[in-house]
């Protein structure tokens, strides 16, 4: 882990960004917060934390993904974790790609994102499921793979996977994480 526990925050929802950040800060980091991509590059002129939170889905339809690649761009050193209530394989996998070194689910804690932030290396010896991913599974995972590449845009994502905008809205409810 990098000597200095500076951390960055970008989080949309400011209680929960809050709520994060303090119990951060009770473990001896110092917390800087943002709740966007260009608020985020403001706090990189002046600082180069070694650690950031950064949540998938940003207000407005932005996504984290463009937050990931601009912070590995400035420090390709840093400890980037993504957080998302959308969580897909598609998504996933751009979030490694673009330097995040770890992908959690909410609801995460601090303890999961404090391990997460130690946990770089992959392990091999993880345990395969033992029965094949669902028709449903694939489905969710499909839309939100088209989510990622509309910038999380209802109407686009529906027309590209060639359903109505409606019925998309609602497996999407019927799906959400919370």
């Amino acid at each position: 882990m990098p000597a200095d526990r500076l951390l960055l925050i970008i989080e949309d929802d400011a209680a929960f960004a809050r709520t994060l950040g303090r119990s951060f800060e009770r473990r001896g980091y110092t917390v800087l917060q943002a709740s966007n991509q260009e608020e985020a590059a403001a706090h990189l002129k002046e600082h180069t934390p070694g650690y950031a939170v950064v949540d998938l889905k940003l207000s407005g339809n932005a996504s984290g993904l463009a937050c990931v690649q601009m912070l590995h761009a400035h420090d390709d050193a840093m400890l980037i974790v993504v957080l998302t209530g959308f969580a897909s394989i598609t998504t996933a996998v751009e979030a490694i790609k673009l330097g995040a070194c770890q992908y959690l689910a909410k609801p995460s804690n601090t303890d999961d994102i404090e391990a997460a932030f130690g946990h770089i290396a992959g392990v091999a010896e993880l345990e395969l499921p033992a029965r094949a991913t669902s028709i449903k599974t694939l489905e969710w995972e499909r839309i939100h793979e088209v989510l990622v590449e509309t910038d999380f845009n209802i109407s686009e994502t529906a027309r590209r996977l060639g359903m109505h905008r409606r019925t998309l809205a609602r497996k999407l409810e019927k799906q959400r994480i919370k």
